[in-house]
């Protein structure tokens, strides 16, 4: 195979070179870089037989392919020597002896996603015979001040970190590349026996070192019986590596299912049982627990709205629709290589949600991230412990919390997942141990949540169809690659005492767009309901195959025949081993009858979803597999052996509390301690984490973080609503979050209450059916093996599994734990405290009841009612956010010092929820009162004035302590209405008080008197700032620093208005569309990786049209021509993950493929019926077809956004139309409407060929949408324009009105409970619908 090597664009933006050269310049101590180029380098592996060398056509179009993004400035002396170095399989060296050449590259033996969907691009455009491959890499050249030796400080990269990941990619400084580093084709590596004919013990001892199989001594005493005594001969590698997978502490939870002898007292119960106690106390609504990839409850009538199978008409069908949740870590992966192992971890989870029963799918998500403390360059905080250290290999706390949180949302975006809760902690603290030592108490062992809920038909909702003998077993999805080796084992043993290298092999890498396709096959199979040919599925994660295919077959009790050789691979290098055993992501297995298969195929390949059948089940139960090209049998086992059961676990623990002291702040100030507060991670905003993140795709997100008119990162809950169908349902999901972990190092029983407790108060912002419906996942981190935390373990898991959940009535039918929450390097550890993240979920009655923080401003007072459930307590502040910012723990903790108060609370809010009493409400949590307060008025943008009155205690107490409790914002003159709710719940009226009045003045003054004295006296705007800027300097690190000061700085305008809707038209009409009967064809146009179809079917189906789901396939193959259709939509996603440009490859598709090209020339040039319209990724996807489309010539193309990153955020637009054009289709009479859209995008920069050609637009009338800030003025200030286009440009037309292509997403907030705020009073009048419906229905008035 031959080798191109072609230049790409710019890599990095100047915001981007500055980090760099700071990174540089910190690392040697000194300013040395004086310039620094960079590129993206092509390296393109040609087919042996291909002429494209040669063929001037086939050349030309692979270079338009890898044209994208910012050009390379050739002029530029430097970038010419960069290119010219670069692109050459020679050892180069820059002409200038102080400039270095440094080159960055995926590892050898590894295959990139960007390579996997960039190939793919090629071969759809027609380069499938001559491209076998294409791969990037990054190339700097570096400049520095004369005589300075950079090469000796850049070897190990650890300067490089922010464009360099050492445990996915490579450096090659003033060296370059070989083919074989990127494009081997080795021999296959041979399958390797483990002698045991001698000293098998050793032997095997050796073996689980080496392999790094984590296997206990039970278990090699368990192996070493079952090949030498029972067997008979030597086990091969691949055997050991999947029994050290199958029997893994990551997978067989043995800590949970162990005996336990505790303080010299044997334990009746495993802490299993105490978990699965909940649900035999409280089965009701479960409809599957313990037994499934997710737990899954009874859900209301909804409808299952889908394309249908046969027609691809997108039909409603009145059913039940249950659901189903799970909740995953992934820890040691995450602590490694922070983006790859967050995004992994989102994506495994998501698979779990996608496999459970025969078949479902993820609705939402949630993240969350506990760090030791940040120490933030410039500024790090006075209670921040310094010096403490960490391994080489494992990410610092900062660089965790810049990339980990960007790697879940980037999954979790590509997939179209939106995320709507999470938490994040920090935590390093110094304590005494029982034997008076000092311990280091923090998470350099991450933890890394991720969870969320889904939707599961009810009559695919269990595993109770049986795998028939004979049925093909398959593996859909992607390739295997060497990636994420032992990963179930490698995350059950404290960080460090592996090898670095280990921990590599561990690592997966995420492609989140193969794993869409992969979903839309499941979905298929789903919509056929009892004709489903999926028999039976699991998703593959930690262990990957030689975990996931016997699983499937043996939870049948079958047996099953593979082939090595029938797994599709894209390195036949690798060894039977890493075949079976690697963790490759985005792979199901399933079983499907023999009669199925066909139809199968045909589903696979309309999705091009790769797939294999890679064996078939058996009556036998044994498992084996053959290599047919070695001639060997990896596996042959009995499945009795691979599932047997070593020796029973059994675990001795001893108490040993921590010797702690009481809080002391004497000296600490109210305001003083507020400032510091406010600056925990734990407290302040988490807004950094938020906006990366899409909250609105699926068009079903009710409830997500950000609150009111100033968007502010504070709800309590997340909701979704049941479903899209034929009518709009109210009924709807809900999940929340709580976890106290420092309160752990006090009392492990009131950490595990508080957790529980905290969720559901959280929970019940929404209005949840009952307390009993809730369902509960708990989430496990313990350093179990670490003196005295064994008994914590099993004392908190006594605490809820047999006590709280009980008596309130709600069980735990999912979770999951990981044992070995400890970092150890050379003589040093860093311990995690016992940490408990439970998540509550609960089906909810209407989501339009949901309550939000955000303050009200009405016509009569209202007052800021505080029910303190530990008002007749004796209130703590061990453990709490403002003991820790003073370098303290406490030695008395919070607790749920009664449980059938909580019970009544929770009731009583219930009762709330069917009245119109509560204004706002928000749970007292981290931070206290005070930060409760503070933040309700940061989100209704107004002052506060608190009086507090407290004679037996002083006001640090009562304004930071962290009981459980809640605030209302209630009518003065309903509170006494308000108290008899709460008394007919059983909550004393002893318990509950006015504790203030939000004040609505210009100056948003935040006063705060105790006892009659002033302790703070600020402004909403100076608090705001404060608790916000944890989370502004952590954006200011990560995105464009301009971008960030521009957001932070809004911050201070106490006039701004927030959003608003200011409309032209009346929401309510609709046009006349009602009065018609016919329902014209559109085709919702999607290409992979698009994920958007739902809701934009369903918006043009509520418009009085036919939504028919078309699939680039369908277009290309012939099978669907774009005649049939008066109009289409193409749909927001990820088409192609964006490598090669945002819709480039799609776009490209259509270009580069006579039949595509003249389907779409046809349509918009031999037709004058038709329109199309394009949102986000669609948007993009026209903007590059332009040349096909009449009157685009001055159209932009959307690029990167001048943030530099993802932006997910509900913005203010203004609708724009020339009287002097032809009217738009879709914006009949909305000339001048100002009103706020959902946004999701990170490239949305409307780049003009020139600043003639955007004159032009505006002078031709061609643009239909700007940005406005919330004043109603154009804008290009960050975050009004979340993409910094110039005039706020963020949709175009053409002049024939028929085209429409915006950024924003119309389609996604066309349901009013959708529109993450609008106006209570107003909308009254809007039914059911946001003001966004009136673009489809006007596309429906044209057509008529």
């Amino acid at each position: 195979m031959s080798l191109l090597i072609l230049a790409g664009p710019q890599a990095l933006s100047p915001f981007r070179v500055a980090t760099l050269t700071n990174d540089i310049n910190t690392a040697v101590n000194s300013s040395v870089v004086t310039s620094i180029r960079s590129a993206y380098i092509h390296y393109v592996s040609l087919k042996d037989g291909s002429d494209l060398s040669k063929d001037s056509k086939k050349s030309q179009l692979l270079e338009t392919l890898l044209k994208y993004d910012q050009p390379l400035d050739l002029e530029d002396a430097l970038t010419q020597q960069l290119v010219k170095i670069s692109t050459t399989e020679e050892t180069l060296q820059p002409e200038d002896e102080d400039s270095y050449v440094i080159r960055i590259l995926p590892r050898p033996g590894t295959i990139s996603p960007w390579s996997s969907k960039a190939t793919n691009i090629s071969n759809v455009c027609g380069l499938d015979d001559d491209v076998d491959r294409i791969e990037r890499g990054l190339a700097l050249l570096v400049k520095v001040r004369r005589g300075f030796p950079l090469k000796n400080y850049i070897l190990d990269g650890s300067s490089l970190t922010s464009v360099y990941d050492r445990m996915t990619q490579s450096l090659y400084i003033e060296k370059a590349p070989v083919n074989d580093d990127l494009f081997a084709h080795h021999k296959p590596k041979p399958l390797v026996e483990v002698d045991l004919s001698q000293k098998p013990r050793e032997k095997l001892e050796t073996a689980n070192k080496i392999l790094g199989l984590a296997l206990d001594q039970g278990e090699i005493d368990y192996l070493v019986n079952a090949f030498v005594n029972q067997i008979g001969r030597n086990p091969t590698d691949v055997e050991l590596f999947m029994f050290a997978q199958v029997n893994s502490e990551h997978c067989r939870h043995k800590i949970f299912n162990a005996d336990w002898e505790i303080d010299g007292e044997k334990k009746p119960l495993s802490l299993f049982k105490m978990i699965r106690n909940t649900e035999e106390r409280n089965p009701q609504y479960t409809v599957s627990a313990y037994s499934d990839n997710a737990a899954v409850f009874e859900g209301p009538d909804a409808y299952l709205y889908t394309p249908n199978p046969k027609t691809k008409v997108w039909t409603s069908k009145k059913e039940r629709v249950h659901t189903l949740v799970k909740v995953e870590t992934h820890n040691h992966p995450t602590a490694v290589s922070p983006f790859a192992g967050a995004a992994t971890g989102s994506g495994g989870e998501i698979r779990d949600e996608g496999a459970v029963g025969r078949g479902s799918k993820s609705k939402c998500g949630l993240s969350g991230f506990s760090v030791s403390d940040l120490l933030i360059p410039e500024y790090e905080q006075p209670w921040e412990l310094k010096d403490i250290g960490k391994p080489n290999h494992i990410a610092s706390p900062l660089d965790i919390m810049i990339e980990a949180p960007i790697g879940s949302a980037a999954f979790n975006n590509e997939f179209g997942r939106p995320c709507i809760n999470g938490y994040f902690r920090t935590l390093t603290t110094s304590v005494t141990n029982a034997e008076d030592k000092e311990e280091i108490r923090g998470f350099h062992k991450p933890i890394m949540i991720a969870g969320g809920m889904g939707a599961i038909r009810p009559q695919l909702a269990l595993k109770n169809y049986k795998i028939t003998p004979g049925a093909a077993l398959i593996v859909l999805g992607g390739q295997s690659m060497l990636i994420g080796l032992g990963g179930g084992a490698a995350s059950s043993v404290a960080s460090g005492e592996g090898s670095a290298d280990l921990d590599f092999a561990s690592v997966q890498r995420g492609n989140p767009e193969m794993q869409r396709r992969a979903q839309q096959v499941i979905d298929v199979c789903v919509a056929l309901g009892a004709n489903n040919p999926i028999q039976s599925i699991h998703d593959v994660g930690a262990g990957g195959l030689s975990n996931a295919l016997p699983e499937l077959v043996h939870d049948n009790g079958l047996g099953a025949k593979f082939e090595l050789r029938d797994i599709l691979s894209l390195e036949p290098g690798m060894s039977p081993m890493e075949i079976w055993c690697n963790e490759s992501q985005e792979r199901y297995v399933m079983a499907v009858a023999q009669q199925d298969l066909d139809f199968f195929k045909e589903i696979c390949e309309r999705e091009r979803a790769p797939y294999a059948v890679v064996g078939h089940a058996t009556s036998e139960e044994r498992l084996i597999l053959t290599d047919k090209l070695l001639k060997t049998t990896p596996i042959d086992l009995e499945m009795s052996i691979l599932f047997g059961k070593p020796p029973k676990m059994s675990r001795t623990a001893k108490t040993a509390p921590l010797k702690l002291t009481p809080v002391e702040l004497k000296d600490v100030k109210v305001e003083d301690a507020l400032d510091r507060v406010l600056h925990l991670p734990a407290v302040g905003s988490k807004s950094f984490l938020i906006t990366i993140g899409d909250r609105t795709v699926t068009g079903l997100i009710d409830r997500d973080q950000l609150v009111g008119p100033w968007q502010v990162p504070v709800a309590d809950v997340g909701v979704t609503a049941t479903s899209l169908g034929e009518t709009i349902v109210s009924t709807g999901e809900a999940l929340a979050m709580g976890e106290k972990p420092t309160l752990a190092l006090i009392s492990a029983a009131a950490s595990a209450k508080l957790s529980v407790a905290e969720s559901l108060i959280n929970l019940f912002a929404a209005d949840i059916k009952s307390l009993d419906a809730v369902k509960l996942s708990a989430n496990w981190m313990s350093p179990a093996s670490h003196p005295g935390e064994g008994s914590k373990l099993y004392e908190a898991v006594q605490a809820i599994g047999l006590e709280l959940c009980p008596e309130l009535g709600v069980s735990i039918p999912v979770g999951k734990d990981s044992m070995s929450m400890k970092m150890k390097w050379d003589n040093k550890e860093v311990t995690a405290p016992l940490s408990l993240v439970i998540t509550a979920f609960g089906p909810v009655g209407n989501t339009s009841k949901t309550w939000t923080p955000q303050l009200i401003k009405t016509e009569e007072s209202t007052v800021l009612v505080l029910v303190d459930l530990a008002a007749k307590v004796l209130k703590s502040l061990g453990g709490s956010a403002l003991a820790q910012v003073y370098n303290q723990v406490g030695d008395s903790s919070p607790n749920v010092h009664d449980a059938s108060i909580l019970k009544s609370f929770l009731n009583g809010i219930t009762a709330l929820h069917q009245t119109d009493l509560v204004l706002s409400y928000h749970d007292r949590s981290d931070g206290g009162l005070i930060v409760t307060l503070l933040e309700m008025a940061f989100a209704g943008r107004s002052g506060l004035n608190v009086d507090l009155t407290n004679e037996s205690e002083d006001a640090l107490t009562s304004l930071f302590n962290e009981e459980l409790g809640a605030v209302f914002q209630v009518s003065k003159s309903r509170y006494e209405e308000f108290l008899s709710v709460l008394k007919e719940a059983g909550i004393p009226p002893d318990l509950v008080s006015i504790v203030g009045e939000p004040v609505f003045n210009k100056e948003q003054s935040i006063k705060v008197t105790y006892n009659g004295e002033e302790v703070i006296n600020s402004t909403r705007a100076t608090l705001q700032q404060a608790w916000a800027e944890t989370s502004y300097k952590i954006q200011r690190l990560r995105d464009n620093p301009k971008s960030a000061d521009q957001e932070y700085q809004s911050i201070q305008d106490n006039q701004d208005p927030g959003l608003s809707y200011k409309l032209t038209f009346n929401p309510t009409d609709d046009l006349q569309i009602s009065s018609l009967t016919e329902k014209p064809k559109v085709a919702i146009l999607r290409e992979q990786g698009v994920n958007g179809q739902q809701e934009m079917a369903w918006s043009f189906e509520q418009a009085g049209f036919t939504a028919v789901d078309v699939h680039m396939t369908d277009i290309i193959t012939g099978r669907v021509t774009l005649d049939d259709f008066v109009g289409f939509a193409a749909c927001g996603g990820f088409s192609y993950g964006d490598v090669l440009g945002a819709a480039s490859g799609w776009a490209k598709s259509v270009l580069y493929n006579e039949r595509a090209r003249n389907e779409f020339y046809k349509f918009f040039n031999e037709r004058d019926d038709t329109f199309a319209f394009g949102a986000c990724n669609g948007c993009q996807f026209l903007s590059r077809i332009a040349e096909l489309i009449p009157g685009t010539e001055n159209w932009p193309t959307f690029e990167k956004n001048l943030s530099e990153q993802y932006e997910a955020r509900v913005t203010m637009v203004e609708i724009v139309e020339n009287s002097d054009v032809t009217p738009s289709v879709f914006l009949n009479g909305m000339k001048g409407s100002k009103f706020p859209i959902a946004v999701a995008h990170g490239e949305g920069y409307a780049s003009f060929k020139s600043s003639e050609s955007l004159d032009k637009m505006h002078s031709e009338g061609l643009v239909s949408v700007r940005f406005v800030d919330n004043y109603g003025n154009t804008t290009e200030k960050y975050p009004f324009n979340p993409n910094g286009s110039p005039n706020g440009v963020t949709g175009v037309r053409t002049p024939n009105g028929r085209v429409l292509a915006m950024m924003p997403h119309p389609e996604r907030v066309v349901r009013k409970e959708a529109n993450s705020w609008y106006p209570v009073k107003e909308s009254e009048l809007w039914e059911n619908y946001g003001p966004w419906v009136r673009l489809f229905r006007s596309a429906r008035k044209w057509v008529n």
